[in-house]
């Protein structure tokens, strides 16, 4: 028997359920979105505009996440759209990471959203029923004091802890070690399993597969010959096998990172720099936050067949600029991917922190980084001091006053509304 527990952590719709307690624990609004149909999603002039996060009632309309957020419009006419709020998800997942470390000093961050807690030696010292007490009481203390709910799966390992998370939600603790897998995890479709996409369902489905127990009980050779390598991989998923350790984070914390698996393949430029502005603006958030400067950026990627991939670039100077750590990201992106492999999983890591390090000026640049670094504290003071709705980036909003701030008027935020082109270097006052 393992004497290690791994906790899996995972906030219920995160990007929803953050906005909709900030809006009516902080903003006092008496509609709660989680209680209606409500999705939080990007433009939908562009194509990369889908649905980031659903509510449970959005749900029962068969909204599904990744969908274009279009169609989920056509399945409910009475949809209400909120636009993505970054600074407003990264002090909520700070608070979230913060609050798991109260309870396990082992915390690996999968996401900005979920993360596991690692208790090794307890099987020593309590048994699996006080075990289910501790999550339960990890659960309950952040639904009442952060004002948002979260799963708990408890397992011996990353996967199954991973898979118990998934059962049903929200605001659940579920157990899935080994000798569960009979009959919790087996009987569940195979398009559940862990990194299973659409393509590798339909693939299983025309072999007669079509559980995550009929995969586990596969021949092997039948399933390499059809899926090849990624196809063992997931069976040993299916059979309880741990995942790689790249999966699952760094070795360290010596940077500072994010990643996340995409709501589906990556398989554009487009969507994939979305994706990477997103992630930079959460590492640049934190790196403020806690006053310290990287100087190197990496970049890593997981296609579809599991292969995986990263690299990194040394910048010419330390800085905590979200616009730099951008450029940098999109330019390793560049060189890592070859335009044409889906990609599952995306993240973007930091390292060699400094603290007050300085910047390295060359003839050219000490303007505009002037400029930025400028920018950047100052969007965190009007975070600070008028909300996390009052500040979003321009390329995540649709361009006028009321989708920006979401149905709510200026008088009501008491603040202003600062549009950010990433791309161009330009601000705008709104």
């Amino acid at each position: 028997m393992s004497d290690r527990y791994v906790f899996h952590v995972d906030v219920n719709s995160a990007f929803l359920s953050w906005s909709a307690a900030y809006r009516v624990n902080v903003l006092g609004e008496k509609e709660d979105l989680r209680l209606i149909p409500s999705i939080v999603g990007g433009d939908q002039e562009k194509r990369h505009g889908i649905v980031l996060a659903k509510s449970i009632p959005a749900k029962k309309y068969g909204i599904q996440t990744g969908e274009a957020i279009v169609t989920a419009a056509k399945k409910c006419p009475n949809l209400v759209v909120i636009p993505p709020d970054y600074g407003l998800y990264v002090n909520a997942s700070r608070a979230f990471i913060n609050r798991l470390k109260k309870y396990s000093d082992h915390v690996i961050q999968y996401s900005i959203d979920e993360a596991w807690a690692i208790f090794d030696g307890f099987e020593k010292v309590y048994g699996r029923g006080q075990m289910v007490k501790l999550a339960t009481d990890l659960k309950n203390e952040i639904r009442e004091e952060l004002g948002f709910t979260v799963n708990i799966g408890i397992s011996t390992n990353f996967l199954l802890s991973k898979m118990a998370g998934d059962f049903s939600k929200p605001d659940k603790v579920h157990t899935l070690f080994p000798e569960e897998m009979e009959k919790k995890l087996w009987p569940l479709p195979v398009s559940e399993l862990f990194f299973v996409g659409r393509s590798t369902t339909q693939k299983l489905f025309s072999l007669g597969i079509k559980t995550i127990g009929e995969l586990a009980k596969a021949d092997e050779q039948v399933i390499k010959a059809h899926l090849k390598t990624p196809g063992l991989v997931i069976q040993g998923y299916a059979r309880g096998e741990d995942l790689q350790p790249y999966i699952y984070g760094h070795e360290s914390n010596k940077g500072y990172g994010n990643s996340m698996t995409a709501p589906r393949d990556i398989v554009t430029m487009d969507y994939a720099k979305h994706l990477l502005l997103s992630l930079c603006e959460t590492v640049g958030a934190r790196l403020r936050a806690d006053r310290v400067k990287i100087s190197v950026v990496a970049v890593h990627i997981t296609t579809f067949e599991f292969k995986y991939v990263n690299k990194q670039m040394q910048l010419s100077t330390a800085t905590d600029v979200t616009e730099e750590l951008y450029r940098a990201a999109c330019r390793i992106f560049s060189d890592l991917w070859d335009k044409k492999t889906p990609i599952r999983q995306i993240g973007v890591h930091t390292t060699k922190v400094q603290t007050d390090a300085g910047r390295q000026y060359n003839l050219f640049d000490m303007e505009c980084f002037d400029r930025l670094e400028l920018l950047n504290k100052t969007v965190d003071e009007i975070r600070e001091r008028y909300g996390e709705d009052a500040v979003k980036r321009a390329c995540f909003l649709k361009g006028d006053v009321s989708h920006m701030s979401g149905g709510l008027d200026k008088e009501r935020r008491s603040g202003v509304t600062v549009g950010i082109d990433v791309e161009h270097e330009k601000t705008r006052i709104i």
